[in-house]
């Protein structure tokens, strides 16, 4: 202010005011800047290399790029697990002077093809390629289609050891390199290399190569990060950068998906948020709810809610084929597909069955069908099926049966039979439709579940449209090889018929014990991935191909945040809910509580 007020005054200072800037001027040096705090105890440079404190630092320059990079090519390493700073330098070319360079180099390089063609010799592939590329190139620019640029791509990897540092280029080195895109370590210009990666928007190595707007824009390094569709669902914020993740499964390679998290984390909130969604998007909606967490929801919606108990009337026929199927290899193959997951349900609900008795059980349920008139002849198959009570008989009248019928015993005129021995009384017409099994006895919910998965996957088959297939708790299935087969099945199956299956867990341990756990996670295109419990972190980490910042993300995160992972793309993800979507998802019990008591 002193010194404003002086220059405003164009006067010599006077005495007074010459003692004031004296004072100020003493105080001002022994006041700590910016650059004191930032700057590193001891700046070294080296040949290849800058020792900025006890941190090494060395800068590479791109020289050389493929003929054909993919959008996002870049986007691996910005992701890598590795501490770097990464700079683009974008310089516009006058349009003019760029198309008479390209004029002549045209003619240059053509007169080298026609002196060749003079001397006889072959046809030289690269310079043809090179004369084609010129004309494309200038064709465009005399149109207007694209401008030229010189562009400049540095990048600064940053370690603890001079070892460390070594390893690490490298990697890199490996990993552009595969990419047919080569670097070169800045050498003697380490210190300008780092002064151009640092965020003041200097370039002092001006290494660069011409590229038209098409080249440059593949660089862009946030292609694949925003993960934002023009079609889709609203799945929540993107927290880097502050945009919204929406999302189409159903453009996917395939529709299934899979969410992970431990008790408490949103998961269930988040598969509510998607149904409620995918419902205004004409998408009919089958949850197997295993905790009653969905009626609320399904109420709301107008949809069936199914409670299977020991008590309920609704039933379903495990003996019950497929009607209308449009494929003829579907329609003949019908029978013997039901055969097969009946000898599954029958492991689950008998435990594990010898060669023997196998081979038993396939002979009872093939004339059991045939008793009734059922053949492989797909016009029998609308003939009144079978039911449990049947296959028992069957399998007493045959030598080596009677302990099958024995076990099966209670299925059919015990205190189970209610459940499996009566015809099928449930319908799939409605656009939500959930199974509850949570008043069933532990042991009982497994066999529910394939039951309740076969008869739905039949109903798939028979009337194909855009549907998904929420399945909570699914370790419940993985326990049993049989069912967790049935269910990797329809995973692998369900994009030929439109569905998409959501698979629910806590715990990807549970899904690695059985040999189908792996394929199946491995067949969902997408995967929401919320706090994680410190056990299960690292396979998580090695399943889904995790750096460790999202690892360590995945430990702290706060409950509705997490990752959003389609493919190769990861997404810092924020589950966000209007008001009224909040009031009919929640499982807070305090708010369950509040509404309860407003109603």
């Amino acid at each position: 202010m002193l010194i404003n007020k002086l220059i405003k005054k164009k006067a010599a200072p006077t005495p007074e005011e010459m003692l004031q800037m004296k004072q100020a001027q003493a105080f001002q040096q022994g006041v700590s800047t910016i650059r004191d705090l930032i700057s590193p105890s001891s700046f070294e440079i080296a040949f290849n290399y800058v020792k900025l404190g006890n941190t090494f630092a060395r800068t590479l320059f791109v020289y050389e790029y493929p003929r054909f990079l993919y959008p996002g090519w870049i986007s691996p390493i910005i992701n890598i697990d590795i501490v770097l700073d990464l700079t683009i330098f974008i310089y516009p070319e006058p349009t003019e002077e760029m198309a008479k360079k390209l004029r002549a180099k045209s003619s240059q390089v053509e007169s080298a093809l026609y002196m060749e063609a003079e001397k006889g010799l072959a046809r030289n592939p690269t310079l043809e390629a090179t004369y084609g590329d010129i004309e494309e190139l200038r064709d465009k620019i005399v149109t207007g289609q694209a401008k030229m640029f010189k562009q400049g791509l540095y990048i600064t990897i940053y370690e603890d050891s001079l070892e460390q540092l070594n390893e690490c280029t490298k990697i890199l080195e490996n990993m552009m390199g595969t990419e047919m895109v080569f670097t070169k370590h800045a050498s003697l210009q380490m210190e300008q290399g780092f002064n151009s990666t640092l965020p003041m928007g200097t370039d002092q190595l001006m290494v660069s190569r011409n590229m038209d707007t098409e080249a440059v824009s593949v660089s862009f390094p946030f292609v694949s990060s925003t993960l934002t569709q023009n079609e889709g669902i609203l799945y929540g914020a993107n927290k880097t950068i502050n945009s919204l993740i929406i999302f189409d499964r159903f453009k996917l390679q395939n529709y299934n998906s899979i969410v992970l998290a431990s008790s408490g984390a949103g998961k269930s909130y988040a598969v509510k948020i998607e149904i409620l969604r995918q419902l205004m998007f004409d998408a009919d909606v089958i949850v197997i709810d295993p905790e009653k967490e969905f009626e609320p929801l399904c109420q709301a919606v107008g949809g069936s809610y199914i409670n299977i108990n020991l008590n309920s009337k609704e039933v379903v026929n495990p003996f019950d084929l497929p009607q209308n199927l449009t494929d003829y290899d579907d329609q003949k193959e019908a029978l013997r597909s039901n055969i097969i997951i009946l000898t599954g349900l029958l492991r689950v609900m008998m435990g594990q069955l010898t060669d023997v008795e196998s081979n038993i059980i396939d002979r009872a349920l093939v004339e059991t069908y045939a008793a009734k008139g059922i053949t492989e002849d797909p016009s029998t198959h609308h003939l009144t099926p079978p039911l449990m009570s049947d296959l028992k008989n069957i399998l007493e009248s045959i030598n080596g049966g009677e302990n099958m019928a024995l076990r099966l015993g209670k299925f059919t005129d015990g205190s189970f039979a209610g459940l499996f021995n009566d015809f099928t009384n449930i319908s799939l017409s409605n656009r939500m439709v959930c199974f509850s099994i949570r008043d069933l006895e532990e042991d009982l919910r497994p066999i529910a579940m394939y039951s309740i998965l076969n008869f739905i996957w039949n109903k798939v088959k028979s009337d194909k449209k855009k549907r998904i297939l929420a399945v909570d708790e699914a370790w419940t299935m993985m326990k049993y090889e049989d069912s967790a087969q049935f269910l990797y099945s329809i995973a692998k199956r369900g994009r030929k018929y439109y569905l998409g299956l959501t698979t629910i867990g806590q715990d990807i341990g549970d899904f690695l014990k059985s040999e189908f756990g792996k394929p199946l996670i491995s067949n969902a295109s997408m995967a929401l991935l919320l706090k994680q419990h410190p056990s299960q972190i690292d396979l998580i980490q090695e399943i889904f191909d995790l750096t460790d910042s999202e690892k360590n993300y995945l430990l702290q995160c706060s409950p509705g945040e997490g990752l959003f992972v389609a493919g190769l793309n990861h997404a810092i993800i924020q589950i966000i809910s209007s008001q009224k979507e909040d009031t009919l998802v929640t499982t807070n019990p305090e708010q369950i509580r509040k509404r309860n008591e407003e109603s």
